[in-house]
């Protein structure tokens, strides 16, 4: 993987806006087999179903848990930001 730069302020309010656009959450994977006995792997978003296909499991779980997990990231980067700006002023 490359060495990432830091992220700056504007991508973190392009991923905000990003994650706000999107179907509001919580977002929950269904995997057959796993959370269901019969037909397709899906995303129930509260909205329209998303249906993968060539998605594995992980997949599918990696996409329903971003749309919860990316607004706390931001988040979290925001008040340690704060925080770091505080603490050397």
């Amino acid at each position: 993987m490359d060495e990432q730069l830091p992220l700056g302020e504007q991508e973190i309010a392009d991923i905000r806006l990003h994650s706000a656009q999107a179907t509001p959450g919580p977002w929950k994977s269904h995997v057959e087999g796993r959370d269901h006995m019969s037909g397709s792997d899906f995303i129930r978003t509260g909205g329209e179903d998303i249906y993968l296909t060539g998605a594995t499991k992980a997949d599918h779980d990696f996409i329903a848990c971003a749309r919860q997990d990316i607004p706390r990231l931001i988040s979290e980067i925001e008040r340690l930001r704060e925080l770091h700006s505080k603490q050397h002023s």
